[in-house]
């Protein structure tokens, strides 16, 4: 990470640089590419200031903290910015077109609260794509009453489900 910094009010240290960039490599590995940092450092009266601005994969992460001590503010200052970072990461990844695909969600009536409307219960399901056929075998291996899964041939999501005769059914979208 390419990293500036500049002191306001304050005495440059090389303790206090080497102390920012250590801290700042150790936000390398959330970045592909190569970023930018660039650290203000400033005293005003008894107030230590740190400001922190990375650039870098298409984001731009701003932090600034206020205490009494410099080397406080620092950390304070980067551990608001690795959860920044950590925060846009994973929205980046919930957005990928894609991802989503392949698990059922439902909402959730936690239990117990009694307000009249029946209570849902929640299962997550990650279904695969498969033939019919092979969705049935693996009804039997895992001697579940259903399965969703991907149909393999109309790329469409299936629920397979076993009938009180033993029989299996099969529920399937209309295109």
């Amino acid at each position: 990470m390419q990293t500036s910094v500049t002191f306001k009010n304050l005495n440059p240290s090389d303790p206090v640089k080497s102390y920012v960039s250590d801290k700042l490599n150790r936000l390398d590995k959330y970045f592909h590419n190569p970023c930018e940092a660039s650290v203000v450092l400033s005293v005003e009266k008894f107030r230590h200031t740190a400001e922190v601005n990375i650039k870098g994969d298409r984001l731009t992460i701003n932090g600034k903290e206020e205490t009494e001590d410099m080397y406080s503010a620092i950390d304070m200052v980067l551990d608001k910015l690795e959860k920044q970072i950590k925060k846009n990461k994973q929205k980046i990844r919930e957005r990928r077109p894609g991802k989503g695909k392949g698990k059922a969600v439902m909402s959730e009536t936690p239990a117990g609260e009694d307000d009249g409307t029946p209570s849902v219960v929640v299962q997550n399901i990650e279904y695969k794509p498969m033939d019919v056929d092979e969705a049935v075998m693996q009804m039997d291996l895992m001697e579940e009453n259903f399965l969703v899964f991907t149909n393999a041939r109309s790329d469409r999501v299936n629920v397979l489900y076993r009938r009180k005769d033993g029989n299996y059914g099969l529920i399937q979208p209309n295109p």
